[in-house]
């Protein structure tokens, strides 16, 4: 696990080594063990490594035999030993036992061909000197990031946006259409970010620059073709094998491997299958609710395990969270990622490499508003007309339980479910900026996504949505970078090629029904671990945040951001302090509202640390 940076213009001055240098220095957290770079006269590229398979040789970036093609790479590559074998029956030759080299030799043999052979998580660039074209590409699921940004004619590129802030030709500006569609999201959706000219590689897609040119091609996409023929037995049967298979493949490793473990089901399957010695987890001291070390304690003497836990003070929350959003490169309004990064911190005083369960809910079905559609599904036989009007009308009168419920049911799915976060609609983001953008609606931006699954049915619908968005934009994000913040390699054996072949055929009854959601997984699951975590309600990471901000403390820090000069900027600012008042004297629940808008402003002093407020 690493970080690289590169950039095409220039190269050959000493004044480019020390931009490469400057902006590799950067990312040295990704990659604390070593350093090299590259230069040839067109290309400068740098590396920061993270020690994990083939300690010794593994250094990049790393040339080919004729030292024509030069590879970046960021990530693991589970099946590398069954390619490398492949490939030197091809007649190439390796000077390293790394899977990154594989990568190199393999994309000589297939081209791009190679992305759909591989097993693992990546992102690389390799540079091709003699027809001077770069190709990058990002794995499957999006679980290691890859950036890049034309700014004039310098294209970059790397592992995380703020390597690119060093470079003199990098313009830093606001993307202010990012931040509208962020406040419904509480990520930054799509290929934009937050920084105007710079966008992310999508998950599943690669790249050829040549000349100024940019071609961009998805070359693998999730799908989903359930077999209803097959009884729940079967498919049990085969979560559990398959699921074993891809913990083994995840273990791969010259070093120790870990595992988190909260009290959820996800992260207890991955601790019950994965044989590691040590299990980390983390809680808030404010009740039980709050807290889920006691499960982690009690399943991990079950297994048994040693238990490695921290009890994260509000001091350290709160006093930490401008750093963490640093690491980010955007704004991410969940809550539960400062809870990870000090997980990833509490991990990385142990070891290198820990398991994680992030992507099980995506998969096989695991939240909780997978069940709408099937709640009084004779609700949904009204004709819509008037179920649209039932919910106008229950949507203008005071909030009772039961009221929801007409509202929600009033919208089609396309308009009402956009993912897990629905933070302010288009009307209410607009009323509350000052500043005007065109940014798409948040349904126009789902909605490439439920016309691929137009033919199926609306939970799998939800999950396709959470796939392609969600998980990219919040989950996986936080997942790289709270641990490589940490310098620690975090890997999830549920996103797994295999595994997700193997959910598309599952049927719907057998993903999420009325009884619970995971079905079939949580089936499998019970087989390594008692009902008390198999069978427990998908909770997310419980964070004290609505508690927290009723405390005149945290109340005031976040009413002084709401009064300041970058909120003045962006935002009207009494409606922000009537979001925040109207949470601390009881009357509404604004708390992931206020959140959402807090990090944002947490975030830009990090990265705008001076920009003047206008007149």
């Amino acid at each position: 696990m690493c970080g690289f940076v590169g950039f095409l213009g220039g190269g050959a001055s000493q004044e480019d080594a020390g931009i490469l240098h400057a902006m590799t220095d950067t990312i040295r957290h990704r990659g604390p063990d070593d350093a090299d770079y590259y230069r040839d006269g067109s290309i400068s590229l740098g590396f920061r490594r993270l020690s994990i398979i083939d300690l010794e040789g593994g250094r990049q970036p790393i040339l080919n035999e004729d030292e024509s093609k030069v590879l970046l790479f960021n990530g693991e590559i589970y099946n590398y030993q069954e390619i490398r074998k492949e490939l030197l029956a091809a007649g190439h030759s390796f000077k390293t036992a790394s899977d990154s080299e594989v990568v190199l030799h393999g994309y000589e043999e297939y081209g791009a061909g190679l992305l759909n052979r591989l097993r693992g998580m990546f992102a690389f660039t390799i540079w091709d000197k003699t027809s001077r074209e770069l190709f990058g590409a990002r794995d499957f699921f999006g679980i290691k990031p890859l950036y890049y940004a034309q700014m004039g004619d310098t294209f970059l590129f790397g592992s995380e946006i703020k390597s690119f802030l060093p470079h003199p030709n990098f313009k830093r500006e606001l993307n202010e259409r990012a931040l509208e569609s962020y406040l419904s999201f509480q990520y930054s959706p799509g290929p934009e970010t937050f920084f105007k000219n710079v966008y992310k590689m999508p998950p599943a897609h690669y790249f050829k620059y040549k000349d100024g040119k940019m071609e961009i091609t998805r070359y693998w996409m999730p799908e989903f073709h359930p077999e209803e023929d097959k009884p729940l037995e079967y498919w049990v049967d085969e979560i559990e094998k398959t699921f074993d298979n891809s913990i083994e493949a995840h273990k791969v490793s010259d070093v120790e491997v870990g595992s988190f473990l909260s009290s959820g089901v996800d992260s207890s399957y991955v601790a019950c299958s994965a044989h590691v010695d040590k299990t980390f987890t983390v809680g808030f001291d404010n009740g039980s609710k709050y807290n889920e070390i006691s499960y982690a304690e009690e399943l991990s003497k079950q297994i048994p395990v040693k238990n490695i836990s921290k009890v994260i003070t509000p001091e350290e929350f709160w006093g930490n969270f401008p750093k963490i959003q640093y690491h980010m490169d955007e704004p991410l309004a969940d809550p539960s990622a400062v809870a990870l990064y000090f997980v990833c911190n509490t991990a990385a005083q142990h070891l290198k490499v820990v398991l994680s369960g992030e992507g099980a809910d995506e998969i096989f079905g695991g939240y909780n508003i997978y069940k709408e559609p099937l709640e009084l599904a004779w609700y949904d036989k009204i004709p819509f007309p008037i179920r649209r009007f039932i919910g106008a009308v229950a949507s203008k009168l005071p909030a009772k339980r039961g009221l929801n419920f007409l509202v929600r049911r009033g919208k089609r799915l396309e308009d009402r479910f956009i993912g897990n976060a629905y933070m302010f609609t288009e009307k209410e983001r607009k009323s509350l900026l000052k500043i005007t953008t065109n940014a798409q609606s948040p349904a126009a931006l789902v909605k490439p996504y439920y016309d691929i699954m137009k033919d199926h049915d609306a939970v799998t619908k939800m999950q396709f949505v959470d796939l392609n968005m969600w998980m990219v934009g919040d989950i996986l994000l936080k997942a790289d970078k709270m641990s490589m913040a940490n310098s620690l390699e975090l890997r999830v054996p549920f996103l797994d090629k295999h595994i997700m072949a193997l959910a598309g055929r599952i049927p719907t009854k057998y993903r999420t029904n009325l009884e619970n959601t995971k079905f079939a997984m949580r089936k499998a699951a019970l087989r390594r671990m008692p009902d008390k975590w198999a069978s427990k309600k998908k909770l997310g990471f419980p964070v004290p945040t609505r508690v927290w901000l009723k405390e005149e403390k945290y109340y005031n820090l976040v009413k002084e951001e709401f009064t300041g000069a970058n909120a003045e900027k962006f935002f009207h600012t009494e409606k922000l302090l009537k979001l925040l008042e109207d949470h601390k004297n009881g009357k509404a629940d604004n708390s992931r509202r206020v959140w959402t808008v807090y990090t944002f402003l947490v975030w830009y002093k990090q990265f705008f640390p001076e920009e003047p407020a206008k007149a």
